[in-house]
């Protein structure tokens, strides 16, 4: 079984049976929630500890605050233990800092030379001997920002977001943290601008389009209200998953339930961790009779892309557009 990348769908893939609910209080300020088997613990993960709006100064020089945080010089070394962050970093000009990431930061190929830090039992000590004059996380285990900034090591957490704008401002975060504000203005810009382009070229439909978003075989799935879900209601998509257990964005569905919910669209993020594919879907009990299948309509994500919330969200969004206008054509 390939290596899962977050910790809810890691616990998830390696059962298969294990029920996780208990995790996601846990796993939400990992990442984009619990999200596939393939970047930072959470679509995104997953209890509400997204990101929310900091004051940030955005200076020529420096030094330079976000929130609670003032760097007085440019940082040089820089480790970063969010795969989502190190995707930023990259695509703002500011990967010739990074020196060591987290065990998940896969991309770009660059990464794959760099010493490697454990995102979820990171060690004070193997942090401390890179020397990093700034520390960016998504997850805090325990009292690692204490420990660090007893050391006198910055630490910037950038927590999971709740929506596209959140991702917009993490980046531009990490762009005035590094000395890379115009650079993470750019590449704002043109994704936002690639975003608003794709999602403006696909027409919502009336009544409007269901999906099943699959965050593993046992059917844990999001609502509209988890970041993946705000992705989605960009295109006029409604999830299943939406009023299923009052409170839980994160349910575990029935096969039963999604049977009878019937869904227009299903989107794998289990592809890469748990082996799951259009055939694995058709060959499940009673399946072979929903619209999805039958229609051909079974979308399968890229793990890593579908669990972070960084520039490779327009790769996400081509697929889902992509998907709709098949459906809509019936192609």
């Amino acid at each position: 079984m390939a290596k899962c990348q977050s910790l809810f769908t890691r616990v998830v893939c390696a059962t298969h049976v294990m029920r996780v609910v208990p995790l996601l209080a846990l796993t939400t300020s990992l990442g984009l929630g619990a999200a596939a088997c393939g970047g930072d613990v959470t679509q995104d993960t997953v209890v509400d500890t997204t990101a929310v709006a900091v004051e940030t100064t955005l200076a020529a020089e420096f030094p330079v605050t976000v929130g609670d945080l003032t760097l007085e010089a440019e940082p040089q070394r820089v480790v970063s233990m969010s795969a989502t962050a190190t995707e930023m970093l990259y695509a703002i000009g500011a990967g010739d800092k990074v020196i060591a990431v987290d065990n998940f930061s896969n991309y770009p190929t660059d990464v794959e030379s760099l010493p490697k830090v454990d995102a979820y039992q990171p060690s004070v000590e193997a942090i401390s001997a890179l020397e990093p004059d700034l520390v960016i996380i998504s997850y805090d285990p325990g009292n690692l920002v204490e420990q660090l900034n007893a050391l006198s090591i910055p630490v910037f957490a950038a927590y999971a977001v709740a929506n596209l704008d959140g991702a917009y401002e993490q980046m531009q975060q990490l762009g005035a943290l590094t000395g890379r504000a115009d650079e993470a203005a750019a590449a704002v810009d043109a994704m936002r601008g690639e975003i608003e382009s794709i999602v403006a070229a696909v027409a919502k439909q009336d009544p409007p389009l269901t999906y099943f978003y699959e965050l593993d075989p046992t059917l844990f799935s999001v609502t509209t209200n988890t970041f993946i879900g705000s992705v989605m209601a960009q295109f006029g998509l409604v999830s299943i998953a939406d009023g299923v257990e009052e409170g839980n964005d994160y349910p575990q569905l029935s096969a039963e339930v999604i049977v009878e919910k019937d869904p227009d669209i299903i989107f794998l993020a289990d592809v890469k961790c748990c082996a799951q594919s259009a055939a694995t879907v058709a060959e499940r009990e009673g399946w072979s009779a929903l619209s999805a299948v039958a229609n051909g309509s079974i979308v399968a994500l890229d793990d890593d892309i579908a669990s972070r919330w960084g520039p490779r969200l327009v790769e996400l969004m081509k697929q889902v557009a992509a998907a709709i206008e098949s459906l809509s054509s019936g192609s």
